[in-house]
């Protein structure tokens, strides 16, 4: 306070003032710090302004400053009205006498704001000139952001930003094809949407505003803009354009970004696909051969659905449900007059389970023709395809002859064990992309939800495009880890195209027991030497017994069957030197027990060889697999069979056929494997009920492996045919040995 004001006041009662200087008078009186609020009487003439402000923010290079990318000077003031005052202005009050206009300042709420600004990124320092403030260039567009929402006014470098309205963008469709165009307001000034997307693809949070002003954009677009670009296949100066296929992950990003305009096309298309949980089942077809089960009804009504809308999906249901029988039922209803194509469909599948798929067409769809396209022979098959219905090949044979491959139009293209092209750099997966296929689809029994990584690849095959150029589903942006928010979006709009059944869910559809022949092909180095062994004994014992019965040679013929039954399972388990040449049973039993593993399932292996549960054993140490494991050496067999029963940790159990086959109750068990059949129906059965028995509350899938075109695929017919004779030969039945002729021998050995 001035107390000279005080003390004229004590002497004299009253100040008088000239009218030549009372303005004077007053702007010292009104804009003297300290004093109580003073009133105005109306005889004065002033008006006084709103005590209603928008804080003002500059940001300016610090001339003095050094760097490359030195701090910005931020300054703040309170703009009432027309009349503005700096944050460093003490007056509380201020007389514009021009407009003889007062204003009365609100410095409590001037405190707070000030306050705020300090809770960004907004920093004091100390210069030359006193105190300051000051804010790094990176920092710029997410403090402007959140104080533009406030009603802030923001200029930077001398340029006013803006904020931006909500974006009006509208979706326009083709034949199959939509647009996503549109442009967004910034105060008046008019953004076209590609405008924008040439900023994002900057990395720019600006855009330029016709009347040089700048318009921010939010953190939140950058995202979802720059996912939409990735989606997108192409684009104009006009819009975005996307598949048909992507209606719905493009449709999850746009409700981040509301008003948009969507016409009928793309509305009734958007609202078919996520209408697909209500698809009718469908009967097989005319030509199937057996019955479906329910949900595998259910799985071939979503395979019509996706055949009629053209796209690609994963029949992801767990092992033993029957996705190859569905497909099957896809490709003999698809092959009537009316619905075919008249192009055949190709089968590309692992190794190991090659002739299963041309067992499963003979035994369900046998009027589908069925060409096994492998072998030494191929190039002379090719001219055949338009023959046959479908084409069955190997991972291997697609990458080798991906060239003519490439020249020929398939109606579908199925990968079964689709994991197999999870590496979208891998040949495999570059090969199975340049197929052409007007349908595709993807089997695997590999939980999605557990390597959403590995969709990109795969969804790379099945719809181009889709999703656009994100190379992995871990990479929605920039390059960083996606977030659960964005794995929610990318899930919802790929949702249509995937369909998972785990077996807890069907269990009222499947039988108590399931059983089933997995057959093997061996490689060429197991095949030379089984067949080299094979003509070894066809020589000897064939010319020795002639057209007698085996009985005088019962030993000699018990000895050529268990060692081409060993070199069936395991050239090693004959000659140690032989194993290199490896063996396609255990191969496919490695690729089946993942599988299970991978979808939380307890399975059984058994073999009446120790030696070869060693190979296992090896295999399953390296992989880090934790398992259990009986033989007759086992001394604690309660303890092993309570921890494989009761521990969620171990699912996995190797039996030797002599230590299992009795007093075992395995309820745990889902799955059982015969690694090496022992062709005594009385037995398997004991085997496989050790799992399928009292107190067992899900279904139990047993799979018996054989090796094909071998003593193992021969014996299997013979038991078919003569049960007691072939249960007699195996195991050793000199009764039924002497029964044996000279013709069934050359069966056995051919």
């Amino acid at each position: 306070h001035d107390d000279r004001w005080l003390e004229l006041l004590r002497e004299e009662k009253e100040i008088v003032i000239p009218r030549s200087e009372l303005d004077e008078a007053l702007s010292t009186l009104f804009e003297m710090p300290g004093l109580p609020a003073i009133e105005a009487s109306e005889e004065l003439q002033l008006e006084e302004a709103s005590a209603e402000f928008d804080p003002r923010l500059m940001l300016e290079p610090d001339p003095a400053a050094v760097g490359s990318d030195p701090p910005l000077l931020a300054t703040l003031s309170f703009c009432y009205g027309s009349l503005e005052a700096s944050a460093e202005d003490p007056r509380p009050s201020i007389i514009d006498w021009p407009t003889r206009t007062f204003l009365r300042r609100d410095m409590e709420a001037e405190h707070k704001a000030l306050v705020h600004l300090l809770e960004t990124e907004v920093q004091p320092v100390a210069s030359g000139h006193g105190h300051g403030l000051e804010l790094s260039p990176d920092e710029v567009p997410s403090v402007a952001e959140s104080l533009l929402a406030e009603g802030w006014i923001i200029e930077v470098r001398g340029t006013s930003v803006r904020s931006a309205s909500p974006p009006a963008l509208k979706v326009e469709s083709g034949m199959d094809w939509f647009e996503l165009s549109g442009s967004t307001d910034f105060a008046g000034d008019q953004v076209e949407l590609m405008e924008i997307m040439e900023a994002v693809r900057r990395g720019d949070r600006f855009v330029e505003l016709s009347d040089g002003a700048k318009g921010l954009l939010p953190a939140s677009w950058i995202e979802a803009y720059g996912s939409l670009d990735k989606l997108a296949h192409d684009s104009s100066d006009d819009g975005l354009r996307f598949f048909s296929s992507q209606a719905l992950l493009v449709d999850a990003r746009l409700a981040l970004m509301p008003p948009i305009d969507v016409d009928k096309t793309f509305a009734e298309l958007r609202d078919r696909l996520k209408s697909f949980e209500s698809i009718k089942p469908k009967k097989e077809p005319r030509g199937f051969r057996g019955e479906l089960r329910e949900y595998q009804r259910a799985g071939l009504g979503w395979l019509g659905f996706l055949r009629d809308f053209g796209l690609g999906g994963i029949l992801a249901d767990d092992m033993g449900l029957g996705k190859t029988v569905q497909v099957l039922a896809l490709l003999r209803a698809n092959r009537t007059k009316a619905k075919s194509s008249g192009l055949p469909s190709l089968v590309v599948v692992p190794k190991s389970l090659l002739y299963n798929w041309v067992d499963e067409v003979e035994r369900f769809t046998p009027t589908l023709s069925v060409m096994e396209y492998s072998g030494p022979n191929r190039e002379a098959m090719r001219e055949k395809f338009g023959d046959f219905d479908l084409i069955v090949m190997t991972y291997g044979t697609l990458r080798r002859d991906i060239d003519f491959l490439s020249t020929v139009e398939f109606d579908t293209v199925i990968l079964d064990e689709a994991q197999a092209i999870k590496n979208r750099d891998s040949q495999g997966a570059k090969a199975s992309r340049l197929l052409v296929g007007r349908n595709r689809l993807a089997l695997t029994g590999t939980p999605i939800e557990n390597h959403l990584g590995e969709l990109g690849s795969i969804f790379e095959f099945l719809n181009p495009g889709l999703l656009g150029k994100m190379p992995r589903l871990d990479v929605l942006s920039s390059g960083r880890e996606s977030s659960k928010a964005e794995l929610m979006r990318v899930a919802e709009g790929i949702r249509p195209f995937i369909l998972r059944r785990t077996k807890s869910q069907v269990l009222k559809d499947l039988p108590p027991k399931t059983e089933q022949v997995l057959y093997c092909t061996m490689g060429p180095e197991q095949r030379e030497i089984y067949d080299k062994l094979r003509a070894g004994y066809q020589a000897t014992l064939l010319d020795e017994i002639g057209d007698k019965k085996v009985s005088g040679k019962a030993i000699q013929v018990l000895e050529a069957l268990l060692r081409l039954r060993q070199v069936a399972c395991h050239p090693g388990l004959v000659n140690p030197e032989w194993e290199v040449a490896g063996s396609a049973k255990l191969e496919a039993l490695f690729e089946q027990v993942a599988e299970v593993l991978e979808e939380g399932h307890k399975a059984i292996v058994f073999s009446q060889f120790t030696s070869l549960l060693a190979y296992v054993k090896n295999h399953f140490d390296e992989a880090g697999v934790n398992y259990a494991y009986l033989d007759g050496q086992t001394r604690n067999r309660g303890d092993v069979v309570e921890r494989f029963q009761t521990q969620d940790d171990c699912n996995l159990f190797l039996i030797s056929l002599k230590a299992g086959g009795l007093g075992l109750n395995l309820t745990a068990a889902g799955y059982v494997f015969l690694l090496d059949p022992w062709w005594n129906p009385a037995v398997e059965a004991q085997a496989i009920d050790r799992a399928h028995r009292i107190g067992q509350t899900q279904p139990v899938f047993s799979y018996r492996l054989i090796a094909r075109d071998t003593v193992e695929e021969k014996i299997l017919e013979l038991q078919r045919a003569k049960k007691k004779l072939a249960g007699a030969v195996l195991e050793g039945d000199g009764i039924g040995l002497r029964d044996l002729k000279a013709d069934d021998l050359r069966v056995l050995f051919s």
